[in-house]
């Protein structure tokens, strides 16, 4: 596998960061995943505008443009003979001196690699079940509108659902309502309306979110960004999650009981398969 390392394309093997870079001392960075379709990089544009913005918020100076980087990944694509893949992005303030301050740490690390796709891919989409995690996350925290390296409530949270035999962890916040899952948005639908937590619930603004948002009006739903606690999902016709790798994937049970489902799911699975073959088509061509 060849990667991207600071302007270097590398074999895997050789692509190393120094044990004094702060991504992997204090998980100082952000990083962004997105699907590779056809050779092509999905719904590019917004995932820089995310990676941009968030990189503002830590204060962080990404060393290459978004032109940049998107010829990089085109060019990394091409070295590998990926035509389906997840491509990861991650920045890091770069090593530097010994604690908190950022004072020293002025050339950030910069990596991008590409990992096999699921195997449901494009077509076909998985469907999870779900156990409400003992872990909370912080309601109004404005670091939750940034995809940051910080992610151990996610990694505990989806450790507790593997050993509950689940596929999945809810995450509710600190006022006991709904946030998000492990690595997904969480949507629900009750009669007309398609409803999400909010990104002050302590949900991160997922690319697929959005996509799925501008899908539903198109679909004749009412979306909306709802706080609520799980028990309505119980009373929702249908419970599916959102991701740039898994696209829409349907919740089949939380905590052991089932959920109702929906053929309003599918509809929103074919529409947004369309998109990504319209967008690899538009890219490619």
């Amino acid at each position: 596998m060849v990667v991207f390392l600071n302007g270097r394309f590398l074999a895997e093997e050789g692509a190393v960061v120094s044990v004094h870079d702060r991504g992997f001392l204090y998980g100082d960075g952000l990083f962004e995943t997105l699907r590779v379709v056809h050779g092509t990089p999905i719904l590019w544009d917004a995932h820089m505008d995310r990676f941009t913005r968030g990189a503002a918020v830590l204060k962080l100076r990404p060393p290459l443009t978004a032109l940049e980087m998107g010829r990089a990944v085109h060019r990394l694509i091409k070295l590998n003979g990926f035509a389906e893949a997840i491509l990861r992005i991650t920045l890091t303030r770069g090593h530097g001196p010994r604690g908190y301050s950022p004072k020293g740490a002025d050339k950030p690390t910069l990596a991008m690699t590409l990992h096999d796709a699921p195997r449901h891919g494009v077509n076909t989409f998985a469907s999870v079940r779900l156990i409400t995690s003992a872990h909370r996350v912080a309601a109004d925290d404005p670091l939750a509108n940034v995809k940051t390296c910080n992610k151990l409530p996610n990694v505990l949270a989806r450790a507790e659902a593997e050993a509950a035999g689940a596929d999945d962890a809810l995450l509710l916040n600190t006022r006991g309502h709904m946030a998000e899952a492990t690595a997904s948005n969480l949507f629900w639908i009750s009669g007309r309306a398609l409803s999400t937590p909010p990104a002050r619930a302590g949900a991160l603004p997922g690319i697929t979110r959005a996509v799925v948002l501008e899908l539903a009006g198109k679909l004749g739903l009412a979306p909306g960004e709802v706080e609520a606690k799980p028990e309505v999902l119980h009373e929702a016709s249908a419970v599916f999650l959102t991701n740039s790798v898994g696209g829409i994937t349907e919740v089949l049970a939380l905590n052991g009981r089932a959920m109702r489902r929906s053929s309003v799911v599918k509809r929103l699975q074919a529409a947004y398969k369309q998109l990504l073959r319209q967008q690899s088509k538009q890219l490619s061509s």
